[in-house]
């Protein structure tokens, strides 16, 4: 069945804009997290000599526009990807789509190692900030202490922290004035799609002829329960008497727990699947595909993974963000502390729906989304008890 495994082994493929050059890491690569051990605390180092030949370093090519600056040789960036990796067809991707717009439009040098396991966040990162660079990103909610271990080690370094800030070794958050934490109102998005999933519920559309719809996160955590909190709000503001089912896969990359929990969901009923989980959402999406129900992306406009079965993507433009804080570092108005993503500057919505929904539905959403832009629907942050 093509479709279904154009899903399932998506991961393997590339997802990003122009496609990554992945290798292992050079020579220069495993030294320089080797020396940076040598300085690190005992826990750092001991991170670092377990990881550091294991992360995948990936250097973007040159962009083939005509249009591109020209390289601007005080203005290097280095990211660091979570154990999702580029492929995740998610905030990963996207961090890695505005990488290579500031690489085009700022002219800044960029590089990117990928993360396999968690152990590798601290020597990766400080593979980066040894070197120099003028910006390091740390991509996800998982690398809080990482940041906090290698932005103290190197105040002069500027830090970026995407759906996290630094937390030190209690958990204690901690603002550092060289990290700028990025944060989106993930709950926007998630009301707008639970909103349109009611509606067609409520209304019978197309495939959605049952009473119930259900989500799957990946891990508990702030960035995934926001949006989660957000799709069932809007769901129950549409039909206040719709079924909602979850659960966790525990996982951002195992597409086969993914895949069975989806199984699961549907057989209780429902036929729109909501995905918070990465890879292993993709899994969660296949189980849609396989059994004729729609699916709901997120992070991107994930239509193109299945444009039968995705209704709609809740949208977190993680590649806005990236951009902007590349931006800032080149123009000298870096902030460290909070930065905060929302409608406000149109860093969350959800993606042009399917030809499935209808028009009258669509018009809904964007009166609810006006609603929330203007402040008079404020979409909660937490998933009911």
């Amino acid at each position: 069945m093509a479709v279904a495994a154009s899903i399932l082994f998506a991961a393997c493929g590339s997802g990003a804009t122009t496609a990554p050059s992945v290798a292992a890491p050079s020579a220069a690569a495993p030294s320089a997290a080797a020396s940076a051990a040598a300085s690190a605390p005992a826990s750092a180092s001991a991170a670092a000599s377990a990881a550091a030949s294991q992360a995948a370093v990936v250097s973007p090519g040159a962009s083939a526009s005509a249009n591109c600056v020209a390289q601007d040789p005080n203005l290097k960036v280095g990211l660091v990807t979570d154990v999702g990796g580029l492929n995740d067809k998610s905030f990963n991707h996207l961090a890695y789509v505005g990488l290579q717009r500031a690489q085009c439009e700022l002219g800044a040098t960029v590089d990117v190692i990928q993360s396999s396991e968690q152990s590798q966040y601290v020597p990766n990162l400080t593979t980066f900030a040894q070197k120099g660079d003028s910006l390091v990103i740390a991509v996800g909610f998982l690398m809080a202490n990482a940041v906090y271990t290698v932005a103290t080690q190197y105040p002069n370094v500027k830090f970026a922290a995407i759906d996290t800030a630094p937390a030190d070794a209690k958990g204690n958050t901690v603002n550092l004035p060289n990290v700028a934490n990025l944060f989106f109102h993930e709950q926007e998005s998630g009301y707008l799609v639970g909103y349109m999933a009611g509606l067609m519920e409520k209304g019978k559309v197309g495939k959605a002829t049952t009473n119930t719809i259900s989500y799957m996160g990946g891990l508990s955590i702030p960035p995934v329960n926001r949006y989660i909190a957000g799709y069932i709000a809007g769901a129950k503001a549409a039909d206040p008497g719709i079924t909602i089912i979850g659960g966790y896969s525990q996982s951002f990359t195992d597409q086969t727990i993914g895949k069975s929990i989806g199984l699961n969901h549907i057989s209780r009923g429902s036929s729109i699947l909501f995905q918070v989980a990465g890879s292993s959402g993709l899994g969660y999406l296949q189980a849609a595909v396989d059994k004729g129900v729609y699916g709901i992306g997120v992070d991107a406009d994930q239509n193109y993974v299945a444009p039968q079965t995705i209704i709609t993507s809740a949208i977190k433009k993680v590649d806005v963000a990236v951009f902007l804080t590349i931006q800032n570092v080149k123009n000298n108005s870096f902030k460290g502390g909070d930065n905060e993503f929302s409608m406000q500057n149109d860093a969350t919505g959800f993606a042009t729906p399917n030809s499935v929904v209808p028009q009258s539905i669509v018009q809904q959403v964007n009166a609810i989304a006006d609603q929330i832009k203007s402040g008079q629907i404020v979409p909660p942050t937490t998933i009911p008890k």
